[in-house]
């Protein structure tokens, strides 16, 4: 079991996110609403992975990914990315994030992918840059 902190600018979204990640038995330790806010629960609730949206209002993702690899740069960070973000997904690869879910999303995708980052964490392998 995981404990993962949920980062998007839409409560609906941090919700859905929050129901799929209980239900395969991880832990919910915080959800924020902006990459500001993601910070600060990053350092105050040290997670083991995060999943976090590239665009939101205030600090976008990608800002916040970026303060977050460059305080802990063994973290896990699942970037959440809608249909034509390549460009940002490439930069957020770049930065150390640990993967990719697109919107929307079905619950195996995410599942699978929060599995698969644990894995490689697990392993040793990094992210592969």
């Amino acid at each position: 079991m995981a404990r993962i902190l949920i980062v998007d600018d839409a409560s609906f979204m941090r919700g859905s996110l929050k129901y799929i990640v209980e239900n395969a038995g991880h832990e919910v330790v915080g959800m924020a609403e902006d990459g500001a806010e993601a910070v600060e629960l990053y350092r105050d609730l040290k997670p083991d992975l995060v999943t976090l949206d590239i665009l939101m209002t205030g600090m976008e993702g990608l800002s916040a990914l970026r303060t977050i690899m460059k305080e802990d740069p063994g973290g896990k960070v699942i970037m959440v990315t809608a249909v034509g973000q390549e460009e940002k997904q490439e930069e957020a690869r770049k930065l150390g994030a640990s993967g990719y879910v697109r919107k929307p999303f079905k619950q195996t995708e995410i599942v699978d992918e929060i599995k698969r980052v644990l894995t490689n964490a697990e392993g040793g392998t990094g992210n592969g840059e």
